[in-house]
């Protein structure tokens, strides 16, 4: 039963033949979110945290560097990982971020292009550490069982990952549970070994730094390579935000289960470090990777955590990556995303489960993943990168969207940010340039492809908040602009056919650095001249020319846009070219002499164009400009010209149009024919310009006109006052389309 008032929507759920009214749709998403903070975050991160480093390497570390170098090193790692999952917090509690874990996070930021360059990546870098994580397992399994093939343990372990993932990803979770039982069993090992007199080195013996006895190599960087080794465990506080998409409260769930998984793994690094420190000489350490499970009461419940964690890490990796191409695919980052964002009744991303599957299996036909590991760790340290770098951007631009309601201090996510890209060049500088090159590439091929966002993102903010900058800046600038100027024209019509007829013309006068401005004006103002507009600017847009809409509301031409001009005055990026268009009704034409005066007191330029009627543009190959007699004198000023304005718009046709630019004078002394010869000449150096030809008419102005070589568009300087049925006698007298044109003042052909 509908009850009046409601409306009723119908979603197709993809995967479905059927339409769904959206309340019941929106019921089966909320079901398919079942997970909460302990299962959903706190459990897949700590059991990738603690994973095979905390058994297989640990004592490795401390054998090297000695217990305080190992703290040291522990302590590092963690405080990289810790500001990162502060920053991650703080996204997290200011917007919902969705599937895809990291890259939500930086898509709803930076766009979907940004995202898109990090998820393809990270993506295919957790596909490999699922390999990786069951090449892990093999080599624990064959500590126990030796005569078993390892290629068939692999096969047995991907087989039954990829089944428990695809099945349900509630299975995953409750096995993780029991994983996670193994490995605190595990630890409890380790305790009873202590309590039972494992510690027999009394801890003033151990505490020291160590002599890196167990390298290969000497030298004062021994210790970031220790570093380096272990860095790896401290890479897994994504997991659980991978699982974004699945949560209940993600906002809520991913900084709880995360930092209160830091806390812990820190915790049990620090105290297991101590505990092997004193329970094993250095050399066991440095020579024996399994001294741990040597050293802890029952080897056996640790070869389990081995075992366990291995594969719950494999497991979180395949269920988190698979969430990360779902949703890509929701967002059409990835080719064929109406399929990979099809989910089943339950919401298992089954598509996007199959791709998963097909690409770890590939990657274990590898059989080697030694050359590919610190590219894994790379693309890792990546991500922490750019969500400290979302977070940056976010606190400087204070936007009053960003409410976080868990804050951090500016400094956090530099330290993030500074701790990620120093660790990665520690680890691998060739791997970490490669990494960042690939994440460039893939960001230039995404950035092609013009992708349709359906949310917003602060790039609008970072880009409005730097033109502010940069306004104020040149603000306090004492110095007209000359040399960075371009033309931002204000067309202002009563009838969008006037402003059609004049599109290539401003277009290719505004292309590629300048702007239009389509001012309406009308009684009404409103209604099909508005649509009519905004479908003109969307059109100059996509020839790259920006352009916005303005609407007067006015009968009197004249007035509406001289109040126009007026008003944009007190704007900075304000246009500062009137363009007039004698293709408008007779009534609009009458006030163009009032418009023109204005804006000559404004200082703005002015246009006045004038179509052929028949010919129009004809074939945009020759453009005439004509320049007033500098009789009696015939100097070059280093100041401003009567049309400079004109000039530097030939010059952007001759670019445009690919154009030849003739300048013409007309003398009426014949003696001055070596003068303004030398006149146009030096304009010509002074002013840089390519003109092909210059050309001295001996006679009257307006009989030569008539005889002017044949052009598709000529240049005329005009002053206020001048009647508008003039200069269209001059147009037809000349039979090409003109453009009359006043300076500003503000223009400078030789800046």
């Amino acid at each position: 039963m509908v009850r009046p008032g409601w409306t009723v929507a119908l979603i197709f759920v993809p995967g479905s033949r059927r339409l769904v009214p959206a309340q019941l749709f929106d019921a089966m998403t909320t079901r398919a979110k079942k997970f909460g903070t302990f299962g959903g975050v706190f459990t897949p991160t700590i059991l990738t945290v603690l994973g095979v480093i905390v058994f297989l390497r640990l004592g490795w570390v401390v054998g090297n560097a000695g217990l305080l170098g190992a703290w040291l090193i522990i302590l590092i790692a963690f405080s990289i990982s810790l500001c990162t999952a502060l920053s991650m917090s703080s996204i997290t509690t200011n917007t919902r971020i969705g599937a895809g874990g990291a890259y939500a996070i930086v898509s709803r930021s930076l766009g979907l292009e940004v995202g898109g360059s990090l998820g393809i990546p990270r993506y295919i870098s957790q596909g490999l550490a699922v390999t990786m994580y069951i090449f892990g397992f093999r080599e624990g399994w064959l500590v126990l069982f030796p005569e078993h093939p390892a290629f068939l343990v692999d096969l047995g372990v991907f087989t039954l990952v990829y089944l428990i993932a695809y099945l349900s990803a509630r299975l995953a979770v409750s096995i993780q549970f029991v994983v996670l039982g193994v490995i605190v069993l595990a630890l409890l090992s380790v305790v009873l070994a202590a309590y039972f007199g494992s510690m027999r080195f009394a801890t003033a013996e151990v505490a020291r730094f160590g002599n890196y006895a167990g390298m290969a190599r000497e030298g004062a960087d021994n210790f970031w390579v220790v570093f380096a080794v272990f860095f790896p465990a401290a890479t897994g506080v994504m997991a659980g935000a991978n699982m974004s998409g699945d949560l209940q409260n993600p906002g809520r769930s991913i900084p709880r289960g995360t930092l209160w998984a830091i806390g812990v793994s820190l915790v049990t690094y620090l105290a297991l470090a101590y505990w092997i420190a004193r329970s094993a000489t250095e050399q066991e350490m440095i020579s024996n990777y399994t001294v741990m499970i040597e050293k802890a009461f029952v080897p056996e419940l640790v070869i389990a955590g081995v075992l366990g964690a291995t594969f719950s890490s494999a497991l979180a990796a395949m269920i988190g990556s698979s969430r990360i191409l779902f949703a890509m695919g929701e967002h059409r980052v990835m080719p064929e995303g109406e399929w990979l964002e099809r989910v089943d009744k339950s919401g298992q991303p089954r598509n996007a489960m199959l791709v998963t599957g097909v690409l770890v299996f590939l990657a274990m036909l590898l059989r080697d993943l030694n050359a590919v590991a610190p590219l894994v760790t790379m693309f890792f340290l990546i991500s922490y990168s750019m969500i400290n770098i979302v977070v940056i951007i976010e606190q400087q631009l204070n936007l009053i969207s960003f409410r976080p309601q868990f804050t951090v201090h500016r400094v956090i996510p530099w330290l993030g940010l500074g701790g990620s890209l120093l660790t990665m060049f520690i680890i691998n500088p060739v791997i970490s340039l490669v990494s960042w090159t690939l994440i460039i590439f893939v960001y230039s091929i995404l950035s092609r492809r013009k992708l349709e966002t359906k949310f917003e993102d602060v790039r609008s903010g970072l880009f409005t908040s730097f033109a502010e900058w940069a306004a104020k800046k040149t603000a306090t600038n004492a110095y007209q602009q000359e040399r960075s100027w371009k033309p931002n024209l204000l067309i202002p019509t009563a009838d969008v056919a006037a402003v059609q007829g004049a599109f290539t013309i401003i277009k290719d006068l505004a292309y590629p650095k300048g702007g239009a401005v389509l001012m309406g004006v009308g009684a009404g103002a409103k209604g099909n001249l508005d649509a009519s507009l905004h479908l003109m600017a969307d059109t100059f847009r996509n020839d790259e020319v920006h352009s916005s809409v303005a609407l007067m509301r006015n009968e009197k031409f004249g007035e509406a846009v001289n109040a126009g001009n007026q008003a944009l005055m007190a704007s900075f990026f304000r246009p500062n070219i009137v363009f007039l268009n004698l293709l408008e009704a007779a009534p609009v034409v009458a006030d163009f002499p009032s418009i023109v005066s204005e804006a000559c007191r404004l200082e703005l330029g002015c246009i006045i164009y004038a179509p052929h009627p028949l010919a129009g543009l004809g074939q945009r190959q020759r453009v005439n400009v004509w320049m007033r007699s500098q009789a009696p004198h015939w100097t070059v000023s280093a100041a401003h010209q009567t049309q400079d304005l004109a000039l530097l718009l030939a010059y952007k046709l001759k670019l445009n149009w690919k154009a030849r630019v003739r300048i013409i004078t007309v003398i009426e002394a014949a003696e001055d024919a070596p003068k303004a010869h030398r006149f146009l000449q030096e304009v010509i150096d002074l002013a840089r310009l390519p003109i092909d030809e210059r050309l001295v008419v001996h006679g009257a102005f307006h009989t030569e006109i008539a005889n002017a070589p044949a052009a598709d568009l000529n240049f005329f300087g005009i002053h206020p006052g001048q009647s508008m049925d003039g200069l269209q006698e001059m147009a037809s007298r000349v039979g090409s389309s003109c453009l009359f044109v006043l300076d500003s003042g503000h223009e400078n052909i030789f800046a």
